[in-house]
């Protein structure tokens, strides 16, 4: 499940745990950013305590969506110890992306 949390940086954010953080970049009016919401659920249910799900409001952290090349929503980049790793641009179901995780974390 993904929790709100409160950092003075995204790059504290990315080092302060030694977890894959896989982040979600949406937007509030984005369709498929919705759809995915319960899919990020079920997958982070699934996984348990070996990723941490974080959803990051393009509209919001501009700047950040433009630091990673966010150019379609929702974007989906997987961190691990600070870099992105993996990238998935799109819907994509929970048995895919479950099946993509496993290998990275």
């Amino acid at each position: 499940m993904a929790v709100k949390k409160q950092f003075s940086s995204f790059q504290e954010l990315l080092t302060q745990t030694s977890k894959p953080i896989l982040v979600d970049f949406y937007a509030t009016w984005c369709g498929p950013c919705q759809m995915l919401a319960p899919i990020l659920d079920q997958v982070s249910q699934q996984i348990g305590d070996r990723l941490q799900v974080v959803k990051i409001d393009s509209d919001k952290y501009p700047h950040l969506a433009s630091q990673y090349g966010i150019e379609a929503l929702p974007t989906l980049v997987l961190f691990k110890n600070g870099e992105p790793v993996d990238r998935i641009e799109g819907l994509v179901q929970a048995p895919q992306l479950l099946q993509r995780l496993q290998s990275m974390i």
